[in-house]
């Protein structure tokens, strides 16, 4: 099952790339106060929405997750920010006190 086994996502991309699939890949670039994962955490999603790794601990990634099926749909990347000023964290979860960027972009 996706996102549950502790592998490398970094070495679960480069084989779904070996696969042929399109993969996108979010990374945590910033971070203030208290947050979830560090910066460097990864995700990796497919375009079916299979994804390994984690950028937040599981209170955004639902979001994250469709940004990337997003940007390898249509190429571009986004930036992403959450924080507990914003309301789509808090309706997402992020109530931890702090803030996170993350930058989604498409592998080739």
């Amino acid at each position: 099952m996706p996102g549950i086994y502790p592998n490398d996502p970094l070495s679960v991309a480069e084989a779904w790339i070996g696969e042929n699939r399109s993969v996108a890949i979010a990374t945590v670039i910033e971070t203030w106060g208290s947050a979830p994962r560090p910066v460097g955490s990864h995700l990796v999603v497919d375009a079916d929405g299979n994804f390994e790794g984690s950028v937040s601990g599981g209170c955004v990634e639902g979001a994250v997750i469709t940004a990337a099926v997003d940007v390898i749909a249509g190429g571009t990347a986004q930036m992403l920010e959450f924080g507990v000023t914003d309301e789509t964290a808090w309706r997402l979860g992020l109530s931890c006190g702090g803030r996170i960027r993350v930058y989604v972009e498409r592998l080739e």
